[in-house]
């Protein structure tokens, strides 16, 4: 039988050896994301659902968000999260509720990344929140409609956007929101699973739109 002692200097052994999530303030965000992003450089993650699993490439070059989004799966934040709402032919949005954080990411809008069908991108409110910064946590994926070839540009003019040819193509062609370019931040992009999103977003919804049964799902880091 082990003795108390030797217990006791193996619990605190264990102890030292785990490391503490370091906790981010609005002070402290670009400080304590950048150092974690070059500390953690993984880049693709795996969310498994019962319609299926999603995985996703995340943008090397909005780095407060791609590091933020690997630290919060790696802590474990999202363990009880589900897709709490889903708006057919507009995304499907994911986190958990029941928990919040004390600091927003600022925004990091890149014109190469638009809000085409199977992008990933960061919810944020828009009371008080002039520069336009993403929620710590809850997160949306695009599921968007079609545009005509011909009412792309009409879009694009009234909403002060340039996109290029093929970025009109792609809206086009697969579909997407437009009018949620340079407002909301988009940091990835499904690489596999785009009918899991199909099949999400078709599920039934209350008229806030909740879904009629949970969604639940398990997000990891694949590397």
């Amino acid at each position: 039988m082990m003795r108390p002692y030797y217990i006791v200097c193996l619990l605190l052994l264990l102890s030292c050896g785990k490391k503490e999530a370091e906790v981010i303030t609005p002070a402290t965000v670009r400080e304590v994301l950048t150092r974690y992003g070059k500390e953690n450089p993984e880049t693709e993650v795996l969310i498994e659902t019962k319609y299926g699993n999603m995985r996703l490439k995340l943008y090397e070059d909005t780095p407060l968000h791609r590091a933020n989004f690997i630290k919060l799966i790696k802590e474990g934040y999202y363990e009880d999260a589900d897709f709490y709402r889903i708006a057919y032919e507009f995304m499907i949005q994911g986190g958990d509720l029941k928990k919040s954080l004390g600091y927003r990411i600022p925004s990091e809008f890149n014109p190469k990344y638009i809000h085409k069908k199977g992008a990933l991108s960061m919810a944020r409110v828009d009371e008080n929140n002039p520069n336009l910064e993403s929620s710590a946590a809850e997160f949306f994926i695009v599921h968007g409609g079609r545009y005509l070839p011909e009412d792309v540009d009409m879009e694009a003019r009234n909403l002060g956007l340039t996109l290029t040819d093929q970025q009109k193509e792609t809206y086009a062609a697969n579909g997407g929101y437009m009018t949620l370019d340079q407002k909301y931040t988009v940091f990835g992009e499904l690489t596999e699973g785009i009918e899991v999103v199909d099949k999400i977003a078709s599920e039934k919804v209350y008229s806030t739109d909740k879904p009629l049964r949970e969604i639940p799902f398990k997000i990891s880091v694949v590397r």
